[in-house]
């Protein structure tokens, strides 16, 4: 076992009762030494290319942002996810020493993976993954850590690998699917034949005369309401009102309630519409608004990686923060963060071997998931900040990915789907037409499949029809079956056999799913949802304990959603209060919020007056 970590360990009980060593190895030493010459090195550094040209690729951003810390200040970053990673990046700019301990896998619910025993001749493993990446133009702060991870042969780095697909659709079971262009400086529109213009406006026209004119009418008013809303309005009255109540839903059309309720929310926010915040919802909307206006926007509204996620981004990014110094201490799981005389005192970690260990540091930054990250908190440090006891009141749902191997390329639409009739809340997309630097069958696999169709099931409590249970009570086969037989009957249901039997070659069910068919179904990926009163429990990034910060999508930022965004958002804010901690001369980090169109202001402080006086929004018609 590799003891040369930059955070110090003591025995915790291992079967050998084994004595670790507490003081700096010579390797450790010779890391410090190096990091620092680093450092100094890229201070001298008068431009961007001088660096890139060193390191044979990287960014202007990646040149200017190290900054040396106080010597030897160590911080153990408990997991590797966005959120982990994102803080392991920006402190390693700034000089300090980190470890980051993961208990499974780098990049967390973001990266891909490979299929086990798939690989044949020479290729790679097939590829699959928890849930196809969405990396839409209202994100600021992951773009701006994209830019900052060197790629040959990108001048911006893995940013460079982010694709925009032209179009999206609701795909209806039963009628046509309404395509939707996402229109963008430098997007080509898709080919259209004149069978594909007949079904395009086929589906306007159903969609159109589906939602009554005065339904819509409502809806739009019920958006300006929310655009207008002053702040105070929006933090208490909308984030206490279910979006379902917000919009009428219970009043209005079959096509309103599956559009513009359940469609906008479980598809798009991950929530059930009947219970999700009101405030929740409308901010996202408004952010695609402006985004597709092309207003406080790094790009289109709907942007993925052009290979898989390993490759494009996870992979180098783990490579660059090495290359930093940070150490990765993988298969590692912490079980407790202990705490006395004020201070987090160590955190309690299981290693590769199963034994226990206390990993003491200077700092420590939680960054795991919400759902393990409380397991990890006891009476005492709970005790210490009463806002992590707050967090027992996040809830979380699940929301797992399944691919679907295919030997002929499905005749589907360049960009994603979203089945809004589908009992099982599925989106899609198929994956091959957007990694133009790969050539599916020749790279992956066993050459027989040429694409892969990538499936998010966000429903796993509601029974369907081909065996009359729900997702969670079905066996990983029958979850297989299931999602192939709705997404069939969304896509062959005018005509078209879009999906073959025969074209299917394989499957693969995200392995985080364990326990389908028992009675203790089991996901140890889960997703943060956002019932009313979600907002007032986020804990913030700086906790009342000096060295113990918290990071993750969880954790309360400007982006009211469970998104990378904001693991990476709130990993910025957890550095930025280390920094003022310690009393670091570094430079800050920069955290963005979403855009606010400047116009509206003045809206929204005549709102203010109004809410303090207990009226509604001048625009409310009720």
């Amino acid at each position: 076992m590799d003891r040369s970590g930059t955070s110090r360990r003591t025995s915790q009980g291992t079967p050998q009762g084994t004595t670790h060593d507490t003081s700096p190895s010579s390797r450790t030493t010779a890391r410090r030494a190096s990091r620092r010459t680093f450092i100094t090195g890229a201070a001298k550094v008068t431009g961007a290319a001088a660096l890139a040209g060193a390191a044979g690729t990287g960014t202007a951003a990646a040149a200017t942002r190290h900054t040396t810390a106080a010597p030897a200040v160590s911080v153990a970053v408990l997991g590797g996810g966005v959120a982990g990673l994102t803080a392991a990046h920006e402190l390693a700019e700034r000089g300090f020493e980190v470890t980051v301990y993961e208990r499974r896998a780098l990049g967390g619910k973001a990266r891909s993976m490979d299929v086990p025993d798939s690989a044949r001749g020479g290729r790679r493993p097939l590829p699959a993954e928890h849930g196809f990446r969405f990396i839409p133009g209202i994100y600021h702060n992951l773009p701006d850590t994209m830019r900052r991870i060197p790629f040959a042969g990108n001048p911006n780095g893995v940013w460079d690998n982010l694709v925009a697909p032209s179009e999206m659709s609701f795909s209806r079971t039963g009628r046509e699917d309404l395509r939707i262009p996402l229109p963008w400086p430098g997007h080509r529109p898709p080919g259209l034949g004149l069978d594909d213009i007949r079904r395009a406006l086929t589906a306007l026209l159903d969609t159109a005369l589906g939602i009554p004119f005065h339904e819509t009418a409502y809806f739009v008013n019920r958006m300006l309401v929310f655009l207008t809303s002053c702040d105070e309005r929006r933090d208490r009255t909308w984030e206490a009102t279910p979006w379902w109540q917000f919009i009428r839903a219970d009043a209005m059309s079959h096509d309103y309630r599956r559009i513009l309720a359940v469609g906008l929310t479980r598809n798009i926010v991950a929530t059930k519409a009947e219970e999700a915040s009101t405030r929740t919802v409308a901010t996202l909307l408004e952010a695609f608004l402006f985004n597709g206006l092309g207003r406080g926007a790094d790009g289109p509204l709907d942007r993925i990686l052009d290979a898989p996620t390993n490759e494009a981004w996870i992979d180098p990014w783990v490579a660059h923060l090495t290359s930093l110094g940070v150490e990765f201490k993988v298969g590692w799981t912490v079980h407790e963060v202990t705490y006395g005389s004020g201070r987090v005192r160590a955190a309690v970690v299981e290693n590769p071997q199963g034994a226990r260990e206390s990993v003491t540091a200077d700092h420590y930054v939680s960054a795991m998931p919400v759902e393990h990250a409380r397991r990890t908190w006891g009476p005492a440090l709970r005790a210490a900040d009463p806002q992590l006891a707050r967090c027992d009141r996040l809830r979380t749902d699940w929301m797992t990915g399944i691919q679907f191997y295919l030997t002929e390329r499905a005749p589907l639409l360049h960009g994603h789907l979203n089945f809004i009739d589908s009992p099982w809340s599925l989106t899609a997309i198929q994956q091959a037409a957007h990694w133009p630097g790969r050539d599916f069958p020749a790279d992956y696999g066993d050459g027989a499949a040429v694409d892969c169709l990538s499936v998010d099931v966000s429903e796993w409590d509601r029974p369907r029809i081909l065996y009359g249970k729900t997702a969670k009570q079905c066996t990983r086969a029958e979850v297989a079956k299931e999602v192939w037989a709705q997404l069939k009957a969304a896509l062959n249901d005018t005509g078209r056999a879009v999906l073959k039997d025969s074209a299917l070659h394989s499957w693969f069910l995200d392995p985080g799913v364990d326990g389908l068919g028992t009675p203790n179904p089991t996901n140890d990926d889960e997703l943060l949802i956002h019932p009313v009163g979600t907002f007032h429990n986020r804990p913030r990034a700086a906790t009342s304990v000096p060295n113990f910060f918290l990071a993750g999508d969880y954790v309360s930022v400007d982006i009211d959603l469970a998104t990378m965004e904001g693991a990476n958002a709130s990993a910025r804010a957890a550095v930025n209060a280390l920094l003022e901690r310690t009393g670091s001369t570094a430079p800050r980090c920069t955290v963005t919020p979403l855009f606010r169109a400047p116009e509206l202001e003045p809206l929204k402080r005549h709102d203010r007056t109004r809410h303090r006086l207990g009226l509604p929004n001048a625009l409310d018609l009720g």
